[in-house]
């Protein structure tokens, strides 16, 4: 099989919501449009409302693993996204303007004894990506199929919240990109540095519950908790589904 794209994923408000898409632009230096562009801050948070600022700061599935199973769908044009989630109705809302509309959403689907969501902070500019450079995430949909076979557990790829899956490679062959660049589509991303992972990854996004102890397995299998790789985009342009992928 042709290396390729498998899928591209955006989170419009961080670890609250996974989009898919068919096709994006690429710029230098920037994210997946609308990826990360809002966070959602707790309230022991002492951050702006606005720029980049460690995770910290914000609600996240490692402290609340239900925020896994919500879904996603942005309206560019109006400036709204809807949320889905199995144990709430569905919100369409702006998020800057209605955030007491999301805030009494959210809060069921987050543990008592955890900070309380208190506001919500934007960076539209780059998004506020887990790493402190702006960064799309790559995830090798093999590498996921070889843990899910070595822990017995088929492990649904949107658990590691990528940005690209590829299909058609080696299992871990992602692991010797580091300072290496791959070309998809028209843009060229240099691959700058692995993902170590959280315990968010332990929750089912179908179920939002803790069923896999992620961490584990990849400490156990392969001597470390990083899986997928963060890169910078060196050279913007359009990216699809199944477009052809090249390692230069």
């Amino acid at each position: 099989m042709t290396p390729s794209v498998g899928a591209i994923w955006r989170h419009p408000i961080k670890a609250h919501g996974r989009e898919p898409l068919d096709r994006v632009a690429l710029t230098k230096g920037g994210t997946i449009p609308w990826d990360r562009r809002w966070a959602v801050a707790h309230e022991m948070a002492e951050i702006s409302d606005t720029g980049w600022a460690p995770c910290q700061n914000f609600i996240r599935a490692a402290k609340a693993p239900q925020l896994m199973a919500i879904s996603a769908e942005s309206d560019e044009d109006a400036g709204t996204v809807t949320l889905r989630h199995p144990g709430r109705p569905d919100l369409t809302f702006d998020p800057d303007d209605e955030v007491h509309a999301f805030l009494d959403w959210v809060r069921p689907l987050v543990p008592d004894n955890r900070a309380a969501p208190a506001r919500i902070v934007r960076e539209a500019d780059r998004g506020i990506t887990d790493s402190d450079f702006a960064s799309i995430s790559i995830i090798n949909s093999a590498s996921n199929r070889d843990l899910s076979a070595k822990i017995g557990q088929d492990l649904d790829v949107s658990r590691w919240r990528g940005n690209i899956v590829l299909k058609g490679l080696a299992p871990w062959a992602e692991r010797e990109w580091i300072g290496k660049t791959l070309r998809i589509g028209r843009a060229k991303l240099e691959v700058r540095e692995h993902i170590t992972r959280c315990l968010a990854t332990a929750a089912n996004p179908l179920t939002g519950e803790r069923d896999t102890d992620t961490l584990g397995a990849l400490k156990a299998h392969q001597g470390h908790q990083e899986f997928g790789v963060y890169a910078i985009v060196r050279q913007g342009g359009e990216i699809a589904v199944n477009d052809r992928i090249e390692v230069l």
